[in-house]
C-alpha cells in the first residue's frame, strides 16, 4: 500500500507542475492576442485598398500586360506555395490544419502535372517535410514576432525574384498562399489563397464585388500597376503573417486552457486514488490489531 500511494503522489506532483506551464502559457498566449489582432486590424485596410486599385487599374486598362496578371503567361509546370506555420508548439491544430491545406493544394497540383515548390515560415511546417524527406527551397526560421514586417518584405522580395525569373529553372508561374485566417478569439481557420497570376482582385473579405470609379493615370497605367503589384504582394504576405500569429496566440490559448483542466482532472483522479489507498491501508492495520487481539483472547493469554 506505501508503494501505491508513493506513485500516487509523484504523478499528482507531475500533473500540478505541468499544469502550472499550462496555466503560464495560457496567459501569455491571452495578453499577445489583443495585440495581434490590433496589428491584424492595422493592415487589413492597407491591403484591401491596394487590392482594389489594382482590380481598378486592370478593369479599365486592356493596353497594356504585367507578367502578375497574365493567365497565359509563359508555362514552366512549377508552382510556388508558401506555407504559414508555428515555431513553437503547444498551439493545437493551428500548424497541423495548415499543413494539411498545403498538403491537399500540392497533391491536387501534382495531379495536373506541375512541380510544386514549397517556401515554408515556420519550425513546424519545416520539420514536417524534412522528417517526410521533402525539404523546402526557403525557410523561414526561427523569426521574431515583432519583426514580422520586415519578414514579409523578405518573402516577397525572394518570391518575386522567383515570380519575375526568365531562368526555367528558378521561374514558377503561380504562387499559393496558405495561412490561417483570424476572424475572433474563437473562430480561426486554415485558408489557400492564389496570389499569382491575378484576377480582377477583390478584398480579403470578399462579399460583393466593388464598384470602381473611372480613373485617369499618371504618367500611365502601366507605371501605376508596376508600382502596385509588388506592394500588393508584399501587404498580402504582412496581412497573412499577421492573422497566423493572432491565430496562433488564439490556438495555444484555448490548447492551453484544455490541458490545464485536464491536469486539474488528472490530480482530482489521482488523489483519490491516493486517499483510497490510505484508507485500504489504514483499515488493513486495523484489522491485523483485531485479528492479533482476538487471537490472543483465544488462546487465554493476556498483554501484561
Amino acid at each position: 500500500m506505501g508503494a501505491q500511494q508513493r506513485e500516487y503522489k509523484k504523478r499528482i506532483k507531475s500533473a500540478q507542475g505541468m499544469k502550472k506551464i499550462f496555466k503560464a502559457q495560457e496567459m501569455i498566449a491571452a495578453t499577445r492576442i489583443a495585440k495581434a489582432h490590433a496589428r491584424v486590424l492595422a493592415t487589413t485596410p492597407y491591403a484591401d485598398a491596394i487590392s482594389q486599385a489594382i482590380g481598378a487599374v486592370a478593369m479599365h486598362s486592356t493596353d497594356f500586360a504585367h507578367p502578375f496578371l497574365e493567365q497565359d503567361r509563359a508555362q514552366t509546370g512549377r508552382v510556388a506555395i508558401l506555407l504559414i506555420t508555428s515555431d513553437r508548439g503547444m498551439a493545437g491544430s493551428y500548424s497541423p490544419n495548415a499543413i494539411r491545406e498545403a498538403e491537399e493544394l500540392g497533391n491536387s497540383l501534382r495531379d495536373e502535372g506541375k512541380t510544386v515548390d514549397m517556401y515554408i515560415v515556420g519550425r513546424k511546417g519545416d520539420s514536417y517535410y524534412r522528417f517526410r524527406n521533402r525539404p523546402s527551397v526557403k525557410t523561414w526560421t526561427p523569426y521574431k514576432e515583432e519583426e514580422l514586417a520586415l519578414l514579409g518584405h523578405e518573402i516577397a522580395e525572394t518570391l518575386t525574384e522567383v515570380l519575375l525569373s526568365e531562368d526555367p529553372a528558378v521561374h514558377v508561374d503561380e504562387l499559393y498562399l496558405v495561412g490561417t485566417r483570424f476572424k475572433s478569439r474563437f473562430q480561426q481557420f486554415a485558408r489557400v489563397s492564389r496570389l499569382v497570376p491575378m484576377g480582377i482582385v477583390e478584398a480579403e473579405d470578399g462579399g460583393e464585388k466593388p464598384t470602381f470609379p473611372l480613373y485617369e493615370f499618371t504618367p500611365d497605367a502601366e507605371s501605376v500597376m508596376g508600382e502596385l503589384i509588388p506592394r500588393y504582394v508584399e501587404s498580402r504576405i504582412v496581412n497573412t503573417l499577421m492573422q497566423s500569429i493572432a491565430s496562433e496566440h488564439a490556438s495555444r490559448q484555448r490548447a492551453m486552457q484544455t490541458a490545464t483542466d485536464n491536469a486539474h482532472t488528472q490530480i482530482d483522479k489521482f488523489t483519490r486514488l491516493a486517499n483510497t489507498a490510505r484508507q485500504a491501508e489504514i483499515t488493513q492495520e486495523i484489522t491485523e490489531i483485531v485479528g492479533g487481539a482476538d487471537a490472543l483472547s483465544g488462546s487465554g493469554r493476556t498483554e501484561r
